[in-house]
Formats: structure tokens, C-alpha cells, sequence
């Protein structure tokens, strides 16, 4: 008999494993709850209008990777491949940016879609976790993005990842910028799609990965030589708040991100021990994507950072993550009147917030205890038909090994004492 599969180029997170995704979602969350970011959940399908506007009718995700579909009713959706676009959706639907305060602040969590060649590192279906700051203009939001992602990464433990900065101008340099790389780019010898593109957004060709096009690509205009005098401030302010903050950064003159909607500060979180795929996670500001998507002028700016990719780069740098045992207290009864009564116990525990679990399905002492073991509990509760005679339960240490007689009335209060 076949059994199904998970679609290529997709996993499955399974016990013990997804204990680390889950701590590393947890971790990169924690700075953000702590300075002001609401959590925000959005569809996972989205108008594919919405993404072909938002994030550029040129990239590679656009034209190649999305996962485009028509639902009986005749809509046009896709399933979502970044969540910028669908969380600044979101807010305006909602109207958050006429509630009060601004910049709203909003973090994200979930999965994400894209149609490629599947490898080590990279998916076609991913987990990200998000933030954006939208509708203020204030280096202090970008720097403050950029430091909250570092001590999140700090938190994990890891240390040799790089954070990579540029500016990318506004709507006044940029556009002086691109007309000189095009003219650059027409004089290289590159093919009629790479050409295409040069077109329509030529700064996506500085981030083609092919070694002939990089070699051509030696003596391109810079961007930061075209930034107007008020985009060069701006980036000035973010480098020194950034600097003040203790964060290290290296200043990267090509980096533009996949995205058509960067402005100004953009950056990139890369670590050396994943091979070709060594983006961890990256954003940037997007101060035109609001009307873009028809909304009112709302600078913004956010980032998103893979959990995979950094589960993989803890990994890489052989970080143990220090995961809490999913249980503490395991019972082992012995016969009804003993399930009857441990099965009580268990209950009362996890009542009481200790993570406790049950010997299930009437097994004898060696098969139970075998289950314990695994289970990596702490302490293992046996009783059998004798012990209750006597009101008493065994409590086992399964470090030491030590076993006890508790009273049956005293084994909850006995096994919170000892663990906390």
C-alpha cells in the first residue's frame, strides 16, 4: 500500500525537532512584544493583484515563484510568498494608521510559498517571523528594527552571523542612479531576459547570483555615490544609532533585496555556514508600498527572518538550544485502582502547571518504565495494588535513581516542592 508524501520541496516539523523552531519563533518574538509590537495574523492567500502591485511586477517572485491559482468563483488568488505586503493590507483594511499613534507596530508569524528549486536552506513552503513599523519617516525605527533582530539572534546564542546595510535612495536620487546603470548595463554582454530586466528594474540585476554576470558587473555604478543629501543624512543617522547600540554592521554598496518596494535603509542578516543560501533574514524600508497598494503615504519599514534558515545556522555553529523537558512527572500505575488514582494525580499536576504524563494503554512495569525513560520526565510516580493498600505511591528520581514512599494524599505537593 502507497503512502502519501509531503509535496516536494516541502517538510514536515515533527517531535523533537519542531521544540526548535518553536524556541527560535519564540525568541525572535520576545524583543519585539517588548517594544511595542501587536501581533497580526493575515490569510494565507491573498489577491494576486495585491503581490504583482506590492511586491513588483519584475522579480523572480512575481514572475516565477508564486503559486497563482482561479477559485470557482473566478477570483485571481495566490498563495502569499512574503507578508509585508499582506500585513500593510491588513493595517489599512483596518484602519490602524487612523487609530492613534503612529508608526503601528505589528509582528507575524507563519508560513510562506514560493515555487523553487528546492535545496538545503531554501523551500517552497518556509516559516518567517515579521515585523513592520508602519507610517513614520525616523531613522530611530530603522535602527530600532535592525537592533531588535540582532539581541534576538544574540538571545539564540548565535554569533557569527553579519549584518549587511545600505540605502537605496529615495524617488529624487533614485532615479538618477538607475538611468547611469542602465546605461552601464547595456553596454554588457547579457542575455535578452537579464536585458528585459535592466528595463524594468535594473537594480535586480546587481543581485544576480550568476558568476558572469557578477564579473561584468565590476566597475557598475554605486548607488551611494547618486544618494541625494537628505537620503545621505538619513542613513547617517541610522548607521551612528545603530553603532551607539553596540550593534556591528558591515556597509554593503550592492545590496538591493529581492523587493521592488525598498527605500532608503536596507539591510541583510547572512551567516557564513550555510553554503550558497546564506541569507538568514533581511528588510528594509518601503516608504512608497502603502500607495502602491492604494493606500495614503505611510513610510514604513520592517523585516522578516527565516526560522529555518536560523535553525539551520544554530546548527551550523553547533548551538544547543536549552529546551525545557516537555515532561517533569510520569506516572506508572499498576493495575485499575492504581490508574484510577494516579490518573487523578496526573490531572491535579497539570491543574498546578507541571507538565505531567500518563502511562497509557495498560502495560507492565518494564514496557511503562522503558515509556518514562523516553519521555525524559524527571520523576516517575509508581504504584501498585500494595502500595495503595499502604497509602503510599513510589516516587523515583530518574536522575539519581533514589526511590521514596510518598503518602498518596502528599505526592502533588511533594513533586511541586522538588521542582520548584
Amino acid at each position: 500500500m502507497s503512502t502519501f508524501k509531503a509535496p516536494k520541496g516541502t517538510y514536515d516539523l515533527i517531535p523533537p525537532d519542531s521544540a526548535k523552531y518553536l524556541a527560535v519563533r519564540d525568541a525572535i518574538a520576545a524583543p519585539l512584544r517588548n517594544s511595542g509590537y501587536g501581533y497580526i495574523e493575515t490569510p494565507g492567500f491573498e489577491s494576486v493583484e495585491l503581490f504583482a502591485r506590492g511586491v513588483g511586477e519584475s522579480t523572480d517572485i512575481v514572475t516565477k515563484e508564486m503559486y497563482a491559482f482561479e477559485t470557482k468563483g473566478g477570483d485571481r488568488l495566490a498563495l502569499r510568498p512574503e507578508g509585508t505586503a499582506s500585513v500593510l493590507r491588513a493595517a489599512l483594511e483596518a484602519n490602524l494608521h487612523k487609530a492613534g499613534n503612529l508608526p503601528v507596530k505589528l509582528w507575524y508569524s507563519g508560513s510562506y510559498y514560493r515555487y523553487e528549486r528546492p535545496q538545503k536552506g531554501r523551500y517552497r513552503h518556509f516559516s518567517q517571523v515579521g515585523a513592520e513599523a508602519i507610517g513614520a519617516e525616523d531613522p530611530a525605527l530603522d535602527a530600532e528594527l535592525i537592533i531588535l533582530a540582532d539581541q534576538a539572534y544574540r538571545s539564540l546564542g548565535l554569533r557569527d552571523f553579519r549584518i549587511l546595510l545600505n540605502s537605496l535612495g529615495d524617488q529624487e536620487c533614485r532615479p538618477v542612479y538607475r538611468a547611469a546603470l542602465q546605461d552601464f548595463l547595456r553596454g554588457l554582454d547579457l542575455d535578452e531576459e537579464t536585458l528585459r530586466r535592466a528595463d524594468i528594474n535594473p537594480l535586480r540585476v546587481l543581485d544576480d547570483k550568476r558568476d558572469d554576470v557578477q564579473k561584468q558587473l565590476v566597475g557598475a555604478p554605486l548607488l551611494r555615490d547618486y544618494l541625494c543629501d537628505a537620503c545621505k543624512a538619513y542613513h547617517e543617522e541610522v548607521r551612528e544609532l545603530i553603532t551607539a547600540a553596540g550593534v556591528s554592521f558591515e556597509d554593503d554598496a550592492k545590496l538591493v533585496r529581492g523587493l521592488d518596494y525598498y527605500t532608503r535603509t536596507t539591510f541583510e542578516f547572512v551567516h557564513d555556514g550555510l553554503g550558497s543560501q546564506s541569507a538568514v533574514g533581511g528588510g528594509g524600508r518601503y516608504d512608497g508600498l502603502s500607495e502602491m497598494i492604494g493606500g495614503p503615504a505611510l513610510p514604513s519599514v520592517g523585516w522578516a527572518l527565516g526560522v529555518d534558515r536560523t535553525v539551520l545556522a544554530l546548527e551550523a555553529e553547533g548551538v544547543t538550544l536549552e529546551l525545557p523537558a516537555s515532561t517533569s512527572v510520569f506516572a506508572v500505575p499498576l493495575g485499575d485502582e492504581a490508574r484510577r488514582v494516579l490518573f487523578g494525580v496526573v490531572s491535579e499536576l497539570r491543574r498546578n502547571g507541571v507538565a505531567a504524563d500518563f502511562s497509557y494503554g495498560a502495560k507492565g512495569l518494564k514496557g511503562a518504565m522503558k515509556n518514562a525513560n523516553r519521555s525524559g520526565a524527571r520523576y516517575t510516580v509508581v504504584a501498585g495494588e500494595r502500595d495503595l493498600a499502604e497509602g503510599v505511591v513510589q516516587l523515583k528520581d530518574m536522575e539519581s535513581g533514589e526511590q521514596v514512599a510518598v503518602g498518596v494524599n502528599e505526592i502533588v505537593a511533594e513533586l511541586e516542592s522538588r521542582l520548584s
